[in-house]
């Protein structure tokens, strides 16, 4: 049984120049691996066990998709988890399906219980010595109390995705407290509230992790008059190596990663400083492929569990 599920978000708005779910579709269909994809919407459970209504795709080139019929999800050696975030509850719900699959001895890649335990910014503080000084709390008082302390800070919702809602200021800005009232909603939700790393105008780097193994990894350089340095919003890719010290940044985390199951990561780091560690749906796959000369895709699906 070498059969691939992925879930995604619908087929027509993944763009397969960019995209690194299609980067894997792509190579799993190369390693003679039959490739169906789904939504999250699709996924189903009776008496009977989990089950997905799923299509078969071609995905190269990209793409022919076949009719959707039900099946068993223990008809997968392997189930993606790929849809993108918000990690709502649709998001949530689905992990328990794709759970009950996994009893009965799916391998579900991330693993369901990670995906909702690790969140993209508070799983990084497992590592919190790896990091930039940090704090999570919704306490006006104690947000700017360390803004004031640390000067420079950037802003960071703690379920937001490719930098959206990132913000950056300083203790010393006219209405502090009342942005930090906005992005705590009035106190009852939590943000992350860090020290502003001036080396982000060098590059925030993605690196990707197969089974706790560093890849490759992609630069990503802000663009003018912007700090943040998402491809999502400007940033540009520029091939890279990894440092010594991102190597024991990659080498710390491994053993947690691969105990939690999770297979497939993308870390960012900053200078020397661990920023998150990206779980749902990484990306950078073909960025590192098209400027380091890797086969990313195809040396991730060689490295299946099972």
């Amino acid at each position: 049984m070498t059969e691939q599920l992925f879930l995604v978000d619908p087929v027509a708005q993944l763009r397969p120049e960019k995209d690194s779910s299609v980067a894997l579709m792509q190579a799993a269909a190369r390693a003679g691996r039959p490739v169906w994809v789904a939504g999250l919407g699709d996924l189903a459970a009776a008496i009977d066990g989990p089950r997905v209504l799923a299509r078969p795709i071609t995905p190269e080139p990209w793409c022919d998709l076949g009719e959707p019929c039900w099946r068993s999800l223990t008809a997968f050696a392997h189930v993606w988890m790929r849809k993108d975030p918000p990690v709502d509850e649709a998001y949530l719900y689905a992990t328990h399906l794709l759970e009950l699959a996994e009893r009965q001895g799916v391998r579900v890649l991330n693993r369901p219980a990670a995906l909702r335990a690790w969140n993209e910014k508070l799983g990084s503080l497992r590592f919190a010595h790896l990091m930039a000084p940090t704090l999570v709390g919704s306490r006006v008082a104690d947000l700017a109390a360390f803004a004031r302390d640390r000067g420079d800070v950037v802003l960071k919702p703690l379920g937001g995705r490719a930098g959206q809602g990132v913000v950056r200021s300083s203790g010393t800005a006219a209405g502090l407290e009342a942005l930090l009232e906005l992005v705590t909603q009035q106190e009852t939700l939590p943000v992350m509230i860090q020290a502003f790393l001036p080396m982000v105008t060098a590059g925030d780097k993605r690196i990707l992790l197969v089974d706790g193994e560093p890849l490759g990894a992609v630069n990503r350089r802000p663009k003018p008059g912007d700090f943040r340095s998402n491809l999502a919003v400007g940033g540009a890719p520029e091939a890279t190596e990894l440092t010594d010290r991102e190597r024991q940044i990659c080498a710390e985390l491994a053993p947690a990663l691969q105990e939690a199951g999770l297979f497939f990561v993308g870390i960012d780091v900053i200078g020397d400083h661990l920023s998150e560690i990206n779980v749902t749906s990484p990306t950078g796959i073909r960025e590192v492929e098209r400027l380091a000369g890797i086969p990313l895709a195809d040396q991730t699906i060689e490295r299946l569990p099972g």
